[in-house]
């Protein structure tokens, strides 16, 4: 029942759209650099001033009172530095409302300006002073850092305004990130967001570009950067693989306050060393990390002070060795390798109408299929409507950042018995819709393949990136269409796994960034639906999902239909021909 030829003819626009990708292939724009040496940094007094504070405020959790005396210390000491007119920072501390993973909190962020000699945009270098464990030194290392460069900056003369901003909830939702870049000033050359730079972790540094938006931060910005930690540390920061661009693309996610300021728009990159996640907590410190760190630090802003604009707003591109494929040459790619199945999906439709086969009816069996997941997600945004689930972050947060208690564990064992229970009540719901019976006719598998494919559509218009994971299932399950093509059940389980192996990897991916295991990804997933991370619409494109991986497992159970074949019609002519012959003899035969 499958025309062969209209799938193969399909991929004639998958050539051109190849051709037309590599074609529009561009170059990567350049480091930015500077001839200043960074020697006003001074490393053994930010080590006192990184000691000094870990003494004095072991522990802060993020809206606690150890964190609003340390934003009172960190306000003194950058005042102390003089006022403007003599080189130093204009101080104040901005207190607001914002959610944290403990819940809301009041939390504050120190805010030093210090006018450049011009109106050219501003630089901000932000760090946050919150922690997650008691005692931990190398998460206040970005704040040493920053005071530092405060020292340093307040002796110099700058083109551009310089902000330095000290937030809270860095480890708890970016609270204090995405405050301030829902009331940044407009435009911003860059924003520089420090994190651990202490941590003695061998593995290399990274600068970390990613956003809670579709895109990152401008190439220049973190090329910049990245050189100037070359010149310093002596070792290249990583440079993200094509699937772990692909990923963050695909599913915007980023472990980090340049986040939420890439999200509102904003050129932000992140340094840390041990990449998006960080080092462990438990990671030996580094005197010279911190020392090269934060001179790597103080160059990048000299470099991006003696340089035009590159101020941009974070967009969604493939970075090569040597040059960028943008968004739209993605876009034009998968949409081509949608057509084929498009098109074999709208002759196979054509075949099963005029057949009359009860085509509506399976296409509510699959979406009957996608309602257990949707119900489980609708629940867990009603229940942090209500108030039941009081910690709402807007961002994704670090596991380590996650009480997993009691009131948690109840809450996701009611999410469970709510998932079980709508499957309980699945056969009902069938019986209703008339669709309880075998899934082994064309119209079956022929629904699972709509309903897949008008989801990619839709996810298509919105993301290319993430519509492209759910293009290995597409051509896959295309055998379990046709009753006749469908193979033996062994081999058809292994289709639709290997079908859902690119949606699987990228869940491991985000498991290993965030640190999290089964309960605590778990609960990350329910505080992103709860927190608006993940919306209405991207709950159900991902519910009908699933929906239809489990029709299409059911389908895969059926096996090769062995009856198919019967009603073929083996004679030449219309089946109700009645004409000279038809009987087995005519006259003129016979007197032959």
């Amino acid at each position: 029942m499958l025309d062969g030829r209209i799938y193969r003819a399909g991929f004639l626009f998958v050539l051109i759209a190849v051709v037309i990708a590599a074609l529009s292939l561009g170059n990567r724009p350049h480091a930015l650099y500077t001839t200043l040496a960074p020697d006003a940094f001074d490393g053994p007094w930010t080590i006192q001033t990184l000691d000094s504070l870990a003494r004095s405020f072991p522990d802060r959790p993020a809206g606690g009172s150890a964190d609003d005396r340390l934003a009172e210390s960190i306000a003194k000491t950058i005042e102390g530095l003089g006022t403007p007119a003599s080189g130093g920072f204009q101080v104040r501390i901005r207190h607001f409302e914002g959610q944290t993973a403990a819940g809301e909190r009041g939390l504050s962020t120190v805010i030093a300006e210090r006018p450049g000699s011009t109106g050219a945009s501003p630089i901000v270098v932000l760090a946050h002073r919150d922690g997650t464990r008691r005692g931990s030194r190398a998460e206040l290392s970005g704040t040493a850092v920053l005071l530092e460069l405060a020292r340093a900056l307040s002796s110099r003369a700058t083109t551009r305004t310089i902000i330095l901003l000290s937030t809270s909830a860095g480890f708890g939702g970016d609270a204090g990130a995405a405050e301030f870049a829902a009331n940044a000033p407009t435009p911003v050359d860059g924003v520089i967001v420090l994190g651990d730079l202490a941590s003695g972790d061998a593995r290399a540094p990274s600068v970390v570009s990613y956003s809670d938006g579709l895109g990152s931060a401008p190439v220049a910005l973190a090329a910049t950067v990245s050189r100037a930690i070359a010149q310093e540390v002596g070792s290249e920061p990583k440079t993200p693989s094509l699937a772990v661009q692909f990923a963050h693309l695909a599913f915007p996610l980023a472990v980090g306050e340049q986040g939420p300021l890439g999200a509102h728009g904003l050129a932000a990159v992140l340094v840390q060393i041990g990449g998006e996640r960080g080092a462990s907590p438990s990671a030996p410190f580094s005197q010279a990390h911190l020392q090269d760190f934060g001179r790597a630090v103080l160059s990048s802003i000299d470099a991006l002070d003696q340089s035009p604009d590159i101020s941009s707003a974070p967009k969604p591109a493939l970075l090569l060795a040597r040059g960028e494929i943008p968004a739209w040459a993605i876009r034009l790619l998968v949409g081509a390798l949608l057509l084929p199945v498009l098109l074999l999906a709208a002759d196979t439709l054509a075949r099963v109408r005029r057949r009359r086969e009860p085509l509506g009816r399976w296409i509510g069996w699959v979406l009957a299929c996608a309602l257990p997941f949707f119900t489980c997600a609708l629940l867990a945004v009603a229940l942090g409507r209500v108030g039941v689930i009081g910690e709402r972050p807007p961002v994704p947060v670090l596991a380590r950042a996650v009480g997993l208690d009691a009131s948690v564990l109840a809450t996701l064992a009611l999410l469970a018995m709510s998932f079980v229970l709508v499957w309980l009540c699945w056969p009902s719901l069938l019986r209703r819709l008339g669709s309880s019976g075998r899934p082994d006719s064309l119209a079956a598998g022929l629904a699972v393949q709509i309903v897949l494919a008008a989801v990619s559509v839709a996810v298509w218009v919105a993301n290319p990136f993430a519509a492209a994971l759910l293009l290995p299932a597409l051509h896959l399950w295309i055998v379990f269409v046709s009753p006749e093509l469908r193979p033996r059940r062994a081999f058809g389980l292994a289709l639709v796994a290997l079908g859902l192996a690119a949606p699987a990897l990228l869940a491991l991916y985000y498991a290993h960034e965030l640190g999290s295991g089964l309960l605590s990804g778990s609960w990350i997933v329910v505080l992103m639906l709860t927190g608006g991370h993940l919306g209405i619409a991207a709950a159900a494109a991902a519910s009908i999902t699933a929906g239809s991986a489990v029709a299409v497992v059911l389908v895969a159970l059926q096996g090769k239909s062995h009856t198919s074949g019967s009603s073929e019609v083996t004679i030449r002519g219309p089946v109700s021909y009645a004409g000279p012959g038809s009987l087995g003899g005519t006259e003129s035969a016979l007197r032959r």
